[in-house]
């Protein structure tokens, strides 16, 4: 019996593999975060060098607004809002799509032709760890879709395989941290924050840790929106008027004590700390100006983020503290984290990676290392990763490009 011919999208993977190696590929991330406040997209090149590492040659970024009913229906969804199967349906085609159409709208802005995304998706649900029924989690954003409309190969649905090899699916942008912060001293501390935080943990036998430490852009946005009739509180200015209210601060952390005095691996998410909770906060905070609910819901990502640090013994504490994510935006934060953690806090800017980039940039090496078929971590002394999943996945599902259409 004779073997059968290599399959055109086999083909197609095997030069994918070789201009990326090459450092020809143009490659894409693409996700909207746990804060839904637009679709990120950012276009490198990326190219090995020594150690098996990649570098990366940034082509240009921007972050997209979604559609106005598409944005509706995203922001009920996250917030709780009951929906059926039919919508749940288009809801993953249209999130495909739209991403489709980002990554097409940046590369066509600056006249180049992507190989290969890195689709994270939009999350709408995350367990918190504690479920009779196990870990799951669910991203929206269909890579067949985002294939069609990009026309490019698409690497998307990461999380399942963590959780499929017995982790937590969150947070994984610590598998490709060594390759975002090759120079960072170690040990080294990148803090992530989004509607949630999460902190990685470098340290000489690759990476220590990695998970979440609680709400954060959850917490203050959801505030933001129910008090101030705003997205945000921007650049921290209300929370910066406000005093924390050292009542409700007591009261808020004792609401996270469960989750923070669960020993890592750990991830959360709107499930738990989402807008029912949030508003469960604010009804038993009535009549708390404003700004001093931002002051408080500020002194308690901070705390969050001490606690996490706190409890690690891993090794040494970091001498620094690298931010990046949309909290790296607000001074205010950043000021509450230094004070709580005595650490010097600064951006990932410092250490050559845009705080806004970084998790479009985590799924775009992803998907590199999905066509390449490394496992990752590259490097870990331990059998599991730091979210508790076995060694040697490789995280994806590939969607191929388009074929040319015949006849």
């Amino acid at each position: 019996m004779s073997l059968p011919v290599p399959s055109a999208n086999s083909q197609a993977s095997e030069r994918l593999a070789q201009k990326i190696l090459a450092g020809e590929c143009v490659v894409a991330g693409v996700l909207s975060g746990t804060s839904a406040d637009g679709i990120d997209v950012v276009l490198f090149r990326p190219s090995p060098v020594a150690g098996g590492q990649f570098e990366w040659n940034p082509i240009a970024f921007e972050t997209l607004p979604f559609a106005v009913d598409l944005a509706a229906e995203v922001r009920h969804v996250l917030d709780g809002g009951a929906i059926d199967l039919a919508r749940l349906a288009h809801l993953n085609r249209d999130l495909g799509e739209a991403f489709g159409r980002a990554i097409k709208q940046v590369a066509d802005g600056c006249g180049e032709t992507v190989d290969l995304v890195g689709s994270h998706g939009q999350t709408v649900w995350h367990h918190d760890g504690v479920g009779e029924r196990g870990r799951a989690s669910l991203q929206l954003g269909d890579g067949d879709f985002v294939a069609e409309v990009s026309g490019a190969a698409v690497v998307s649905d990461f999380r399942q395989r963590d959780l499929a090899a017995g982790g937590e699916g969150a947070p994984i942008g610590h598998l490709v941290d060594p390759w975002l912060f090759p120079k960072l001293p170690l040990p080294g501390a990148i803090l992530n924050l989004g509607g949630f935080g999460n902190l990685t943990l470098l340290g000489d036998a690759g990476v220590l840790a990695s998970f979440d430490t609680g709400p954060a852009g959850a917490l203050l946005d959801g505030i933001s929106r129910t008090c101030l009739g705003q997205e945000m509180d921007s650049g921290g200015e209300q929370a910066a008027r406000g005093t924390c209210c050292e009542q409700l601060f007591a009261q808020w952390m004792g609401e996270l004590e469960p989750f923070l005095s669960t020993p890592p691996p750990r991830s959360t998410g709107r499930d738990s700390f989402g807008a029912l909770w949030v508003q469960s906060l604010l009804q038993r905070a009535n009549g708390t100006p404003p700004c001093d609910l931002l002051a408080t819901g500020v002194a308690v990502v901070a705390a969050t983020v001490a606690r996490s640090l706190a409890d690690l013994t891993l090794c040494d504490l970091p001498t620094e503290l690298v931010v990046a994510g949309g909290g790296a935006r607000n001074p205010e934060l950043l000021r509450a984290i230094a004070k709580a953690t005595s650490l010097p806090v600064v951006s990932s800017a410092c250490h050559g990676v845009a705080p806004d980039e970084r998790e479009a940039l985590v799924f775009g090496l992803l998907a590199v290392a999905h066509v390449l078929e490394i496992p990752l971590p590259v490097k870990n002394d331990s059998v599991r990763t730091p979210t508790g999943a076995k060694l040697g996945r490789l995280l994806g599902k590939l969607s191929p490009a388009p074929l040319v259409e015949i006849g």
